[in-house]
């Protein structure tokens, strides 16, 4: 992979620009966030490993930027912040991932493989109703327009869309978007469909919901008359 390392904490950035190039990536460093944050729409990285606190600007907000810009590439936010609140703060912000520092290396190699997979594994044309997942794009798709999605909530749409009608366990959402070794928080599954949620709301014209069943999982649904009337539709 081709990987931005956004850290300002030399010996961290020394060993990991190390470890990662012995394993045959691709690795340009930046201390500062100012650097980064121009530098990222610059050049097209598979995935960029953001740290939270930096000298000038701190990557919370260097990442709201990015997306903000329609910057879609997976970001992987390193922080010493450990509380629920804090992880959360990060992944509204768009970040696709997070490490808690410290951290083990081979589980930032783990972590980065899975990102890279999900973006480019999944590239078929999913479709409920009158609204559709384009993985080439990795936009949502529907009669008001589209809008792009971040890796976890492409993800998210690709596991659900694929099993339009039935309950979709929330250990296996968990396990095909988090991975299976997932041990955080699993709340943040909850923080992922409403982010889902919404943007079906808004390009789908309440055509397709995702509803929950209480201790299950969660179910895609359709309108019945918004199916009758898709082009093609008998």
């Amino acid at each position: 992979m081709k990987l931005l390392l956004v850290e300002d904490e030399d010996r961290l950035a020394r060993v990991l620009t190390q470890g990662l190039r012995e394993e045959g990536h691709q690795v340009d460093l930046c201390t500062a966030g100012a650097q980064a944050q121009a530098q990222a729409r610059d050049i097209d990285y598979d995935a960029i490993i953001l740290d939270w606190m930096l000298p000038d600007v701190d990557g919370v907000t260097i990442l709201r930027r990015w997306r903000d810009a329609g910057m879609r590439t997976p970001v992987l936010m390193l922080t010493a912040r450990g509380s629920v609140g804090e992880r959360v703060t990060g992944l509204k912000a768009g970040a696709d991932d997070y490490l808690v520092k410290p951290f083990a290396f081979a589980e930032l190699l783990a972590r980065l493989e899975a990102l890279h997979r999900r973006g480019a594994g999944q590239l078929d044309l999913f479709r409920a109703g009158p609204v559709s997942v384009d993985g080439r794009r990795r936009v949502l798709t529907g009669p008001e327009g589209e809008l792009d999605l971040t890796a976890r909530e492409f993800a998210l749409a690709c596991e659900l869309f694929s099993h339009v009608g039935e309950v979709v366990a929330r250990s296996h959402l968990l396990g095909a978007v988090w991975g299976s070794n997932f041990e955080g928080d699993p709340n943040v599954l909850d923080v992922y469909v409403g982010y889902l949620r919404g943007k079906l709301a808004r390009v789908g014209k309440d055509s397709v919901k995702i509803k929950a069943v209480r201790g299950v999982g969660f179910r895609l649904l359709v309108d019945a008359s918004a199916s009758a009337n898709e082009p093609g539709a008998r």
